[in-house]
């Protein structure tokens, strides 16, 4: 078997995925008659694939890749393995299939930083009453109205879209079409159409505050999702297939993916950020405390690791509704209209183990930015990442200290 038999059947293997998985294959850019070939297939058996997905991950020692390739393949085909055993109907922990999926070992937050966030949540939302009626109080203060909610969107666009193109570059033409809707459980979604034009669609459902938005649009544009796809799908006209052409769900890829996004606004703008943000809606408008929205942003950093939680209690222990709902409200300081949508994405079937991309993700990279040489800023180390980034046990071997606050799991080659 030669490279580009081998990067062909793992293009296919990805699109037979899709097949059976709606948004499992996230983005693909590579030759559309490979998608054409698997379209007029039959439906594709789940068991079969993960015998496929085992078979060719044996057969990578076989052929002549860089250890780089080798080592993303590896981990991109056993977590494919591992999906297609969940889809046939095999058991395993939540925790095992996180493993499998994302290179990671997840385990509950601490509840002591979750308690020290509350304090210091009391000190910056100062007044009387319950904390989670000054943090609603707060956010409704920060709420972009309905009517705002476009222009807001394209304004910040436009604005990031400027830093980008100066401190990462962008191919010209590159274009980001965004659409407004509701009802969804997610906050925003992004689909690369190809030829660095891209499509964010924004719940207006839960992206409401003016902190909040700004983040998605780094997070799914840039230099998040978007960028990263770009800078991913540099030659779209070579005819050499590529691995990095397709992106799957429940993969290595989309934890790193996840993890570069989700550090967007802080890597593009920098400390201060909140400043930046403040004349930004000024120009529209509108009013934002920035440098207080950015400390309280930080706070509420500690607590993201209470959506993993309540992930863990509804499928590692099965826990009931209610009782996740009341951890939720507890230590998120919720509504029970806001537990109950996060609770419906926890539980969709495709999106339920995906939690782990943002905590884990932001965590691991997180590390590995703050470890960085002194001579090196955060946005040239960012920028490393976005065109090809390494697996998440290659970031934690190179920074061991990360394998403390991201619980990275070395496993042993198998």
């Amino acid at each position: 078997m030669d490279v580009r038999t081998l990067v062909t059947e793992y293009l296919m293997l990805g699109l037979r995925f899709g097949r059976l998985v709606p948004g499992f294959v996230d983005s693909y850019t590579g030759d559309p008659r490979l998608r054409a070939r698997v379209d007029a297939e039959e439906r594709p058996d789940p068991a079969r694939l993960a015998s496929a997905a085992a078979r060719l991950r044996a057969r990578l020692d076989q052929v002549p890749l860089s250890r780089r390739r080798r080592t993303f393949l590896e981990a991109q085909l056993r977590a494919l393995e591992c999906s297609g055993r969940k889809l046939a109907g095999s058991r395993m922990s939540f925790r095992g299939e996180l493993r499998e999926y994302f290179q990671v070992e997840v385990s509950f937050g601490d509840q002591d930083e979750y308690r020290r966030a509350h304090a210091e949540l009391d000190e910056l939302l100062t007044g009387g009453g319950p904390l989670a009626d000054r943090l609603a109080a707060f956010r409704e203060s920060t709420r972009v109205p309905p009517d705002h909610l476009e222009r807001c969107v394209r304004v910040l666009s436009g604005a990031l879209r400027q830093r980008v193109r100066g401190v990462f570059g962008l191919p010209p033409g590159e274009t980001v079409e965004y659409r407004i809707v509701t009802g969804e459980p997610w906050s925003g979604l992004h689909s690369y159409l190809g030829n660095h034009r891209s499509r964010v669609v924004v719940n207006a459902d839960s992206t409401v505050r003016m902190a909040g938005l700004a983040h998605l649009v780094a997070h799914e544009a840039y230099p998040g999702h978007h960028t990263q796809d770009c800078h991913t799908d540099r030659f779209p006209d070579d005819p050499a297939p590529s691995e990095r052409s397709m992106c799957l769900l429940n993969t290595p890829q989309s934890l790193m993916a996840e993890g570069l996004a989700e550090l967007g606004l802080v890597v593009t703008v920098g400390p201060g950020w909140g400043g930046w943000l403040r004349e930004v809606f000024a120009e529209l408008g509108l009013h934002l405390d920035g440098e207080r929205a950015e400390r309280l942003d930080a706070i509420m950093n500690v607590l993201r690791p209470v959506r993993q939680d309540a992930a863990l209690m509804l499928h590692e222990y099965h826990a009931d509704v209610d009782d996740v709902l009341a951890y939720l409200r507890r230590w998120l300081l919720v509504s029970e209209e806001k537990a109950r949508q996060l609770v419906r994405f926890l539980s969709h079937p495709s999106w339920r183990a995906y939690t782990t991309t943002y905590v884990e993700g932001r965590r691991l990279l997180s590390s590995w930015l703050d470890a960085r040489p002194p001579t090196v800023s955060a946005a040239q180390r960012y920028a490393a990442l976005l065109s090809e980034p390494p697996t998440p046990r290659t970031v934690a071997e190179r920074v061991p200290r990360a394998e403390q606050s991201s619980r990275v799991l070395r496993v042993a080659q198998r």
